[in-house]
């Protein structure tokens, strides 16, 4: 039994495909488009699920959604009602949703393919259902606390409940105009950073501040009893205005969420061009920690009401890698899962999986402790691009040589970092989600100060507040961290042990935590080799990783990862066996 999920017509746009219970392929349409977030159908991925896995699309019986139009038909309509929007909101809304009805022609016009070709059955998941199915239900847990948060989808921005087997029990949701993911995005929007998905960057900037505006953002977001809150909407527009929103065939746009109520209370919003003062750092800090009041609020109610010690976590606000490591201390949470692709592009897995298990019965029989659900590219496909690019690199005076013992080319690999060069580590299958992870990687040496400053510089070109990640080896997070619970996916930041702080500089964000990815050698057997080279050298289980990109979604050919080496000035590429070194 085939099952294509998707995540179509909206941000992050995404594709996967499960086999009889097992993902075999995954990924996100960004990576083909090679414009972050994009949004629309996902043709592209799912053309590379379906060459990864070696199907053609006639032999997909179900096709998830992770979208359902119907679902909360009667909330939104009573709002409708009260609020009677105008009517471009009311046109694109439905213009929209007409395309989501009909996926199977859409998918065929857009694949070129004759009508009738696609004879799968439609699924329509509610869009929080796919976000806690594409974590409950894919974790290595027989039961836990259930939570989705994020903006909004479905008219609905925050669902709980618990998981038991392979089903999911719905206990509340909280419905538009009151949301979380909306509350981060207006402050991120007041703050100057107006693309889509900048809220990762003020979430770095708020480590930089103190929450001095702590009792005025309290003012736009209260908490109430049994978990739940609301936004104070004198501050926000997306209620009253119909803000706009761009979902289709491009970069996703959304319009000024935040009203000038807001500005009476805070001052004047940062200029995209302006540049961040104090100010900004602790506005920045204080809608962190209102965030977390908020949050933490929901999670304490939820365990209060299923006394489960294990919790799966998804939504966009599931990528708030800083709130989530203080679950465990702040809630009586002790275990926590959170996939690799928590915010909408999780919806394709969750879709299908909730296919899967609620509407075709079958049992649980797959985890998902990797990542890597992407593109893989063969020795002659890297030969070939390098063979095609020979001038360019011969110009930039590169030396190439193919290294194809593995344990010899990691050695190398470790050698060339420990001596301080910046590396592009190219391996394997493209990784599914937001985090480079160890396949799409560039790597740096973690003991130096510098670093952090050289990869801005020289190739990340980004604001310097951003930090970098440490990837450790799983067996040695106890050594370097204050918490040991295992973050293979990079969604948690931990405290750095003081005495270990000096020895990892460059990866240690200013307040002395780290978004760690812990490297497991069972499920990435190559780059632990990596790293355990590195340590062997000098002695420190631990690389700086950062995505292979440059203000771009993560490399996925040879050839981007080419481009993207030559562009710049990384010192060494490790491209399949191929490694490619500036004289």
């Amino acid at each position: 039994m085939i099952i294509l999920g998707l995540n179509a017509y909206h941000a992050d746009a995404s594709a996967c495909l499960v086999v009889d219970g097992q993902l075999v392929a995954a990924a996100e349409e960004e990576r083909f488009r090679r414009v972050k977030h994009w949004a629309g159908l996902p043709t592209q991925a799912v053309r590379a699920c379906l060459k990864q896995s070696g199907l053609d699309v006639t032999a997909v019986k179900h096709l998830a959604i992770n979208r359902n139009p119907g679902a909360n038909v009667l909330k939104k309509a009573l709002y409708a009602f009260s609020k009677r929007p105008g009517f471009a909101a009311i046109r694109d809304r439905l213009k929209n949703a007409a395309k989501v009805h009909d996926v199977r022609k859409e998918l065929e016009d857009s694949l070129a393919l004759a009508s009738g070709t696609i004879t799968a059955q439609v699924h329509h998941v509610e869009h929080h259902r796919a976000h806690l199915a594409s974590s409950f239900l894919v974790s290595p847990f027989e039961s836990s606390a259930v939570v989705s948060v994020d903006g909004f989808g479905d008219f609905v921005s925050t669902m709980v409940g618990r998981g038991e087997g392979d089903r999911i029990e719905v206990f509340d949701r909280v419905t538009f105009p009151h949301s979380l993911g909306l509350f981060y995005l207006a402050l991120t929007q007041y703050l100057g950073f107006l693309n889509y998905g900048d809220e990762y960057k003020v979430m770095g900037l708020a480590a930089y501040g103190k929450p001095d505006y702590l009792d005025a953002l309290r003012r736009l977001v209260r908490v109430k009893p049994k978990g739940r809150f609301e936004l104070d909407l004198k501050y926000f527009l997306h209620h009253s205005e119909g803000v706009s929103m761009t979902w289709d065939s491009g970069a996703p746009v959304i319009g000024q969420v935040f009203s000038d109520d807001l500005v009476k209370l805070l001052g004047p919003p940062r200029k995209k061009e302006e540049p961040v003062t104090a100010r900004h750092e602790n506005i920045a800090a204080s809608l962190q920690a209102t965030y977390e009041e908020a949050f933490f609020h929901i999670l304490n109610e939820l365990y209060d009401r299923t006394h489960q010690k294990i919790l799966c976590l998804a939504g966009g606000c599931a990528m708030n890698s800083v709130a989530n490591g203080q679950i465990a201390t702040r809630t009586p949470f002790e275990r926590v899962y959170i996939p690799p692709a928590a915010g909408d592009a999780g919806g394709a897995i969750g879709a299908a999986y909730e296919v899967w298990h609620e509407e075709l019965g079958n049992p649980r029989s797959f985890i998902m402790d990797r990542a890597d659900w992407g593109p893989e590219y063969s020795e002659r496909d890297v030969v070939t691009a390098i063979e095609t690019r020979s001038k360019e690199l011969h110009n930039a005076r590169c030396v190439i040589e193919s290294v194809q013992d593995e344990e010899k080319r990691c050695r190398r690999t470790a050698e060339a970092v420990a001596a301080g060069k910046v590396v592009g580590w190219f391996q394997g299958r493209m990784e599914w989600g937001a985090r480079a992870l160890g396949n799409r990687s560039i790597i740096a040496d973690p003991r130096r100060p510098e670093m952090k400053e050289i990869l801005n510089a020289r190739i990340k070109r980004r604001e310097p507040f951003r930090p970098f990640a440490p990837s450790i080896l799983e067996e040695a997070v106890n050594d370097f961290f204050e918490q040991t619970d295992p973050s293979p996916f990079m969604t948690m930041t931990y405290r750095v042990r003081a005495e270990k702080r000096a020895l990892i500089p460059a990866p240690t964000h200013v307040d002395g935590t780290g978004r760690l990815q812990t490297v497991s050698r069972r499920t990435q057997p190559l780059y632990w080799r990596l790293i355990k080279e590195f340590a062997n050298i000098t002695g420190v289980p631990v690389v700086l990783n950062t995505s292979f990109n440059e203000n771009e979604p993560i490399v996925c050919t040879p050839d981007e990862a080419l481009d993207c080496f030559l562009r710049t000035r990384m010192d060494v590429l490790v491209i399949g066996p191929c490694v490619v070194m500036r004289s």
